[in-house]
């Protein structure tokens, strides 16, 4: 009989059990600080009729769209949260309460070509408030603080998280009369990190930019100094009677200077250190989604990996489904990539191989004391594994010593005798001697 070679599709990550449970561990952390912040859990599905799912896609994004027919009906994958967030929205509009907080984690999936970190098939991990018709501005700087929870919590190291806001670019575009042609300086302003200052002013030279207008947009993103600095420099800009040679009178980018003004304030009042945010005018999320305040976080030592966490205002979530103005703000955390990115630096500590705390090996025929003392541990609220296969001591052993579980204890004819058992500390090799109890046990050992 031929045999089938197994194999996972490219794109698609399969991890092994000790990894499994690390990325089981983030993912936790994650959720357990969204709820902490009071957002209700939201899960929809992965398969959307292609008419809904599409309302608003075009270009890139409907290219890599998984569709199929089944029967007469046109089917697609959703390829991220918000688009079935909006049509949830809509359709649940009478009976949420708004302002609505949701956080969704959940598997998405894009046809896109795979490379080494992308993926076809990944978790996002999102979080938005949805508010009826408008949403106070304080909402913007909550956002930063859960961030900041999250990445403190799980300790990848020193952070940033980066803000802008979307108002002021447009201004400035504005200002500079550069409004049919903002939406591709805002692309080659959103890479200019990655490409480099020379390489953008080339891009801009060939959409017919001006030299002078180009050295004021080059200028203007690089704005150095500290928050409240730049804040200052902003409001030069604006001032008419201070003394800055690049003035602005643009009425959106006065607007998104205060916005921008307002969320650092708030920022400051949640507790968040400066050490772990700043100002980054070049900060630009997405090209025609977002219009307000923006975020981008990235680890301060590894600044290869990208993002790991961005999102900002938009004006009207569900537009496409309905007349309602259903303004908000979001995050999100490809949470797959980032995990694959974290790996590969050696970035991630594995503290736990395994989810039992303790392995239970009977050394008699006779398994009723071993099950009756697993099942009360597990009644205590310990995972417990017991062995239950007719296999010689060595091999349990071995066994054990490989499924890096704390705590091994073992049942022979003598600790049923007595009413006894030795706990050995597998890390250790210490083994104390307490009552065959579960209670007792778990008084005795530190998991």
């Amino acid at each position: 009989m031929n045999k089938t070679e197994p194999r996972t599709l490219s794109g698609f990550m399969e991890l092994l059990p000790e990894d499994q449970i690390l990325f089981n561990q983030i993912k936790n952390t994650i959720e357990e600080i969204y709820k902490l912040y009071g957002f209700l859990p939201l899960d929809t599905p992965i398969i959307e009729l292609s008419e809904v799912l599409l309302a608003k896609a075009g270009g890139e994004t409907e290219k890599q769209i998984y569709r199929f027919q089944k029967g007469d009906t046109d089917l697609s994958l959703r390829f991220d949260l918000t688009v079935p967030l909006a049509k949830y929205v809509a359709k649940n509009y009478g009976n949420l309460s708004f302002p609505f907080r949701r956080y969704q984690i959940g598997k998405v999936y894009r046809g896109e070509r795979t490379q080494k970190g992308r993926y076809r098939e990944f978790y996002q991990c999102d979080i938005d408030i949805i508010g009826d018709e408008k949403l106070d501005l304080l909402n913007d700087a909550e956002l930063p603080s859960i961030i900041y929870s999250i990445f403190s919590k799980l300790d990848f190291g020193e952070f940033t998280i980066c803000i802008n806001n979307r108002k002021i670019l447009t201004g400035l575009f504005e200002e500079l009369e550069l409004e049919q042609k903002s939406q591709e300086v805002l692309r080659i302003i959103d890479k200019i990190a990655k490409i480099g200052k020379d390489t953008a002013i080339k891009e801009l030279e060939k959409i017919q930019i001006g030299k002078e207008k180009i050295n004021k947009i080059i200028e203007f993103v690089e704005i150095q100094g500290t928050t409240d600095q730049k804040l200052q420099k902003l409001q030069e800009m604006i001032d008419i009677e201070s003394q800055s040679y690049f003035k602005v009178d643009n009425e959106i980018f006065k607007t998104g200077v205060e916005e921008l003004k307002q969320v650092i304030e708030n920022i400051r009042i949640l507790g968040i250190p400066d050490k772990n945010f700043k100002i980054d005018l070049s900060i630009v999320r997405g090209l025609d989604y977002y219009t307000g305040t923006v975020y981008e976080t990235f680890l301060n030592e590894h600044k290869e990996l990208g993002s790991i966490c961005s999102g900002g205002r938009y004006e009207n979530l569900a537009e496409n489904y309905t007349d309602k103005k259903l303004p908000g703000v979001g995050i999100s955390i490809g949470f797959t990539r980032l995990f694959y990115q974290l790996k590969e630096s050696n970035l991630l500590k594995i503290k736990e191989k395994s989810i039992s705390k303790i392995i239970i090996i009977p050394m008699v025929k006779d398994n009723t004391k071993a099950i009756k003392l697993a099942s009360d541990l597990r009644n205590l609220g310990v995972p417990t594994q017991i062995f239950l296969e007719d296999k010689k001591l060595k091999a349990k052993l071995k066994y054990a010593d490989k499924l890096n579980i704390p705590y091994m204890i073992l049942i022979g004819e003598d600790e049923i005798k007595n009413n006894f058992v030795k706990v050995k500390n597998m890390q250790t090799g210490e083994e104390i001697q307490v009552e065959l109890n579960a209670k007792t046990i778990c008084e005795n050992i530190k998991f």
